[in-house]
Order: structure tokens, then sequence, then C-alpha cells
């Protein structure tokens, strides 16, 4: 059997995506294939297109298709899978792949879909929630904390601020002047970012414990100044990080936090990100609108 695919077999811009007809990848051990109904945009998806992390290398030894957060139907079971049965509905990690029609998942990095969970915000909250829940877990704050969460409007901000909220710490929010409503219906403080931020950050609070910067923006020597000390800040969008002496942070397992996540989702008392959504054929318009931030929200792609 054959299924589409996006795959790029030199190194480049977004000219280098194609859409193509490929065979059906096969589960190995521990592994499901999933009929693809939603698979999210991030900026590793762009980068590893550009060749950023392969310096002087022209291509990969194997065409590649990228995209990791996904949700879609299990189709074919590899050996030893219990946990999920043909026809599962599920969301979670794919092992690479996932802007295609098919593509294959641990069923360790998948948890079940609830049936109210939109196709589109299921595939896109792999990445974002691992990202929220790792950088939460280094800031080590205790409840009556204050945390300001730089780029509390976007999709690794809104899971972030929740998941602090209810751990019983105080959250002050970036956003760009329209987002701030945004920030304050999670529970968190709104405050503009952009030139003045440490002065409106301190009219609203004299105490700042740590940083989560989930932003970039240039704006760390400000965030580092309210933070008091570089290693209260860490930042996951600041390639300039070691300069200031701040920890960039990048990786994670979604295990255990994802389920955490989608079990809130389901009860209502947390709210996914907004999501735009892209057809397949669009990837390349995605990753791009991903790359130079055209776009606001959780960007998704669908079959």
């Amino acid at each position: 059997m054959t299924s589409r695919a996006v795959q790029y077999a030199r190194y480049g811009g977004p000219e280098v995506l194609e859409l193509v007809e490929r065979e059906d990848p096969q589960p190995g051990p521990g592994q499901v294939r999933l009929a693809v109904r939603a698979a999210s945009v991030n900026p590793a998806d762009w980068k590893l297109r550009t060749g950023a992390f392969t310096p002087g290398a022209e291509a990969p030894e194997h065409p590649v298709v990228p995209g990791f957060d996904v949700a879609g139907t299990v189709d074919a079971l590899g050996e030893g899978v219990t946990a999920f049965g043909v026809g599962d509905e599920v969301l979670g990690a794919a092992s690479g792949g996932a802007q295609a029609e098919k593509a294959l998942a641990d069923v360790t990095a998948l948890v079940a879909k609830p049936a109210a969970l939109s196709w589109e915000v299921a595939g896109s909250l792999a990445t974002i929630v691992a990202t929220a829940y790792r950088v939460l877990e280094r800031l080590a704050l205790s409840p009556g904390q204050v945390l300001l969460v730089h780029g509390a409007s976007g999709g690794v901000g809104v899971v972030a601020a929740q998941v602090a909220l209810a751990r019983g710490i105080t959250v002050i929010g970036t956003a760009s002047e329209r987002h701030q409503d945004d920030v304050r219906a999670l529970g968190a403080t709104p405050v503009v970012y952009g030139d003045g931020l440490v002065d409106r950050v301190r009219e609203v609070t004299d105490r700042v414990d740590a940083v989560f910067d989930a932003a970039g923006k240039g704006s760390l020597a400000d965030l580092v100044a309210l933070a008091g000390s570089p290693d209260r800040v860490i930042t996951i969008a600041h390639p300039d990080a070691a300069d200031h002496g701040v920890a960039f942070s990048s990786g994670g397992s979604v295990e255990g936090s994802l389920a955490e996540f989608v079990g809130q989702l389901e009860a209502g008392t947390f709210r996914a990100p907004e999501v735009v959504v892209y057809p397949l054929e669009q990837v390349a318009q995605a990753q791009e609108d991903n790359r130079t931030g055209a776009v606001s929200g959780k960007l998704v792609v669908t079959p």
C-alpha cells in the first residue's frame, strides 16, 4: 500500500519540500502505524530542513519526512503492542515523519484522544506540552512564588501558564497588545512586551522568582534584570542565551506530562492553544509562516 508524504532530499528553503507517494511505513516492535488526522509544525521542522544541525552538508543520507506531533487512528500494530488496538484514536509524538498520511509512533509516546478533543488540537499538543512541563520542572518553583512567562499567548506559554497556576504559582504573562485578554483568560496577569518591559512588570509586581522565556524577541537582558540572576531564567527561544549566562532548554519526553495535560483538557480545567490549519499540500507555507511568525496560533497540517 502507498500513501502521500511530504519530504525533502536536500537541505534548503521551503522549495525543497515535495509531496510524494511512498510505500506505507511498517511498525517495528513497540510501535504502531497511524492514519494521520493532524500533525503540527514546529521550529525543529524547518531548522532540520535547512541543515542548521548539519553544517556543511548539502543533503541528508536519506529523504526526510518532517513532523513530530501527531494525532490519528491506529491502523497497524508492531510486535508486542497491547496498549492500543487497530481503530483506536490517539495523540502524541511520532517517530518523525508526521507530516504524511501514515506515520509511525512508539506506544510509550502516545495517549488516547478524548472524543471531544478535535483532531487539529490533538495533533498540536505533544511538543508544547513536553516543553512546558520540562522547563517548569527545571525552574522548580513552589506555591506562592512568581513566574514570568514571556510569550504567554503562544503554544508553550499557554500550557506553561496554566500548569504553573494549577500548582499555586502566581503567573505574569507577556504578550502583544492584541493578546492581553487571551493571557488574562488563562488566569495570568498580562503585560505588554517590548520596550519598557521591566518598568511595566514592576508596576504589577516587585518580585519575580523565575522567568520562562518562550518568545525570544531580544529581551533576555530585561528578563535577567527582572529575575535578578541569569540562573533564574530559562529560554527555549533565544539563540544568544549563553551570552547572557542563561540556560537554553530543548528536547524531552512526552511521557506523563501529555496524559496529565490531556486529562485536564478533558475535564475542562485547562484550555488548548488556538490552532491554524493548513492542508498537507501547503506544508511549505506552514513551515515558512512558523519560521517568520507571520501567523498567530499553533500551526497544524491535515492530510
